[in-house]
């Protein structure tokens, strides 16, 4: 192989590696910049755009936990808070600063205490002074999760025993409203036996009474009948 082959070849190789280099510089660049854009997007409170800008950093730099954690603030400041807790959780895993991953589970705690799942935001309020214990706001809100915490259990119970007496009355009311329903049909069907029998009862009076009646009129007709006629006999003869 000549010199010039060599060199070329050489030249080709170290290209190749000043492309790549390049291009990861590029990429690094790129997804902090997304991260500013998610950044000046969520300060004026667009926090739709900023969620795009995040998404773009994390698609060009996975592993950049400021921007899975930035995109965590802008989903939950949507009221998306299934999908804000996706991305706290995966930060909160992948972050090495235990100052950041204690916000991330402060975040959790907070997103599940606001729709009262107060066990699942005590955990995350804990892992959270785990990582800073000098944290007080968390440990207010962890103290004040197992208050409410307790409440619910107690309001849980007397409310299912409430639940089980309205059943019960219910049933009791159910069943009272069938007796009398079955009463009043039981009534309906005696006052229609009643009316028929005093139908019956009238009819039979009626025939009765036009039987008499009858009876009454053959006999004058037939004592009529037996007795002499008698003329006047005013003519002469």
């Amino acid at each position: 192989m000549t010199a010039s082959k060599k060199n070329n070849i050489f030249r080709n190789i170290l290209f190749a590696i000043l492309l790549i280099l390049s291009f990861q510089t590029a990429s690094g660049q790129s997804d902090r910049q997304f991260v500013r854009n998610g950044n000046k997007f969520f300060r004026q409170q667009d926090y739709a755009k900023a969620e795009v800008e995040y998404s773009k950093a994390i698609a060009a730099n996975a592993a950049n936990t400021t921007a899975i954690y930035n995109l965590g603030c802008a989903l939950q400041m949507q009221q998306k808070d299934s999908a804000a807790i996706v991305q706290y959780e995966k930060a909160g895993k992948a972050e090495t600063s235990k100052r950041r991953k204690s916000m991330a589970y402060h975040n959790i705690g907070v997103i599940c205490q606001k729709n009262q799942l107060f066990q699942e935001a005590i955990e995350a309020y804990k892992e959270s002074l785990r990582n800073n214990p000098g944290d007080n706001e968390t440990r207010y809100n962890l103290e004040l999760c197992k208050r409410q915490l307790k409440k619910q259990n107690q309001n849980g119970g007397s409310k299912q025993n409430e639940d089980k007496k309205q059943d019960k009355n219910k049933d009791k009311d159910k069943k009272d409203q069938q007796q009398k329903q079955d009463k009043d049909k039981q009534n309906q069907q005696q006052q229609q036996q009643q009316q028929q029998q005093m139908s019956k009862e009238n009819a039979e009076q009626l025939l009765n009474a036009a039987m008499q009646e009858e009876k009454a009129t053959q006999k004058r007709m037939k004592q009529k009948m037996q007795q002499p006629q008698r003329r006047s006999l005013n003519n002469n003869w």
